[in-house]
């Protein structure tokens, strides 16, 4: 079983903005420094993405591939690898937890696995600089959308 990384950062929002920009993938390449394109495939009853299309370009993991999202009430969403290029697999998930106010607690999981030999060592510091900078991201992002 591939070992997982993950990491926690609070953002100064209420979790239905935090989904809000974590579910709007059009603009992820605004926001995310990994994602270069992002292209809805299928969407729930709900409008909320299923299947989605992402070019990924994360320094050591370069890759064109498209996950499968599951939506778990309003406050997670988790994925899974349908198909791609490179990767044998890249699951993952944003869990919130309100903390009262307008401040959100967002803990980013993922597992990524290659097909090419690549040390355990790299693959969870690729891990570590995709989340870190998905956070951090996803922080400003939220944070400088203004709010109604």
């Amino acid at each position: 079983m591939a070992e997982h990384t993950s990491s926690t950062i609070t953002i100064e929002a209420a979790p239905a903005d935090v989904m809000g920009v974590i579910a709007d993938f059009a603009r992820y390449p605004e926001w995310t420094g990994e994602v270069k394109e992002a292209e809805v495939l299928a969407s729930d009853d709900r409008g909320r993405a299923e299947k989605v299309r992402l070019v990924l370009d994360a320094g050591a993991i370069k890759d064109d591939h498209t996950l499968a999202y599951t939506w778990t009430g309003d406050h997670e969403v988790s994925w899974t690898l349908v198909k791609s290029q490179m990767l044998r697999a890249l699951d993952g998930s944003y869990t919130l937890a309100p903390l009262g106010g307008d401040r959100t607690e967002v803990t980013y999981r993922l597992t990524v696995d290659v097909k090419i030999p690549m040390l355990g060592m790299i693959k969870r510091k690729a891990e570590k600089v995709i989340i870190d900078r998905a956070l951090a991201g996803l922080k400003k992002r939220v944070e400088s959308v203004p709010k109604d």
